[in-house]
């Protein structure tokens, strides 16, 4: 093979791999172009925190209970004549509830009464009689051992007499025992014993269990860190009569809309825990609380101060504690610690990290990554 036809080969070689590798680049161009493509910033919603004059609170989980609790007894053995309530139901204080037989201490009731008459009748007859014979050993016309007998028979026939009322009385106890009545105003539970039954005093069984439950009482316990801010801001230990408000609410209320007071603080602090049992009172006028429930309580400690406060959804927590995310003037996501106080209506205090001129991501937080940029959209926060 000559020279030129050597350079004729390689140039129809260098020119079918130009052709093969050219379109690889173009590939590789296009490839690149679309990996640059850059997606545009989510779109959060943000608000300035909210500026309200608040009022500190310490909050407590505790317990609903009766404020008074009886298990009706029968008093008196005898039958079970008649049940006079539906199972469950609101009764008023002196409403019967149980009837036992009566006949028997009506019969008993009569024989008293008779007795009673005798006796009245046996110390009149000897209260005349000894005042004759009185008036006749005047005149030297009867025996003194005859005066002194009458007296005899007037003060027994009195005693006698006095013993016959007792059980003229005790009858008439033991016939309204027959009747069981409700002590005070409150719920009854279902009846243990049915009709028909021999009940007494005898008998283990109760007949039912009745609570009062307007008002009710919440019991809770205040940790030993919390008792002296309690003090310094309530009268804990007289609060019986210093008037202390408490806020609760049960199940799954919204907020804290019962409103009472507290009336009891323990004498000392339990060593085991640490803590001090602490009471407050609330009205129940429409029974819809029970005793037994979990409640959630509030005190308030210290006065109203002005306050900074963010929706709750605003605010993660993680390792480092709690936080919120910012939009900063460029749109760039930042993290912001902060430390959060009582809650109110859906919304944190914060207590510190925050100035109140930030604008706070409410909405899209899963989207939001600190260092990214985001579109924000500006919202006006309304105060709870």
């Amino acid at each position: 093979m000559n020279h030129r036809t050597l350079s004729a080969t390689l140039r129809v070689r260098h020119g079918a791999i130009l052709g093969l590798i050219l379109p690889v680049f173009i590939l590789i161009s296009a490839c690149e172009k679309k990996a640059a493509y850059t997606p545009s910033p989510a779109k959060v919603t943000v608000a300035q925190p909210v500026r309200q004059n608040v009022t500190d609170y310490l909050e407590y989980i505790g317990n609903t209970q009766a404020i008074n609790t009886v298990i009706l007894r029968a008093r008196v053995d005898g039958y079970l004549d008649k049940v006079l309530f539906q199972d469950g139901q609101i009764v008023k204080k002196g409403q019967p509830l149980f009837l036992i037989q009566q006949n028997t201490y009506l019969a008993q009731l009569q024989q008293a009464e008779g007795n009673v008459l005798t006796q009245k009748a046996l110390l009149d007859h000897a209260t005349l009689e000894y005042k004759r014979y009185s008036d006749l050993l005047k005149q030297k016309a009867a025996a003194e051992t005859d005066v002194d007998n009458w007296l005899y028979q007037r003060d027994s026939a009195q005693a006698a007499l006095l013993s016959a009322e007792a059980q003229r009385d005790l009858a008439k106890i033991n016939l309204g025992y027959t009747s069981v009545p409700a002590p005070f105003d409150g719920r009854i539970d279902r009846r243990q014993v049915d009709p028909a039954n021999l009940v007494g005093p005898a008998t283990t069984s109760s007949l039912a269990e009745i609570s009062q439950i307007d008002p009710l009482y919440v019991y809770f316990n205040a940790s030993e860190s919390d008792i002296s801010r309690l003090m310094k801001a309530n009268d804990i230990l007289r609060a019986s009569s210093a008037n202390i408000a408490v806020h609760m609410a049960v199940a799954d209320e919204e907020g804290f809309p019962h409103e009472g007071r507290l009336d009891f603080a323990a004498t000392t602090v339990t060593q085991a825990t640490g803590t001090l049992l602490l009471r407050g009172v609330f009205p129940n006028a429409q029974a819809s609380m029970l005793p037994g429930q979990f409640a959630r309580i509030r005190i308030p400690v210290g006065k109203e101060t002005a306050a900074i406060l963010v929706p709750q959804v605003a605010v993660s927590f993680d390792q480092l504690g709690s936080y919120v995310l910012i939009v900063n003037e460029n749109n760039v996501v930042e993290r912001r610690n902060v430390k959060t106080g009582t809650t109110r209506d859906n919304m944190y205090v914060i207590a510190d990290g925050l100035t109140g001129d930030e604008w706070v991501i409410i909405n899209g937080i899963l989207r939001a990554v600190p260092g990214k940029p985001v579109a924000p959209e500006k919202k006006v926060s309304s105060s709870p």
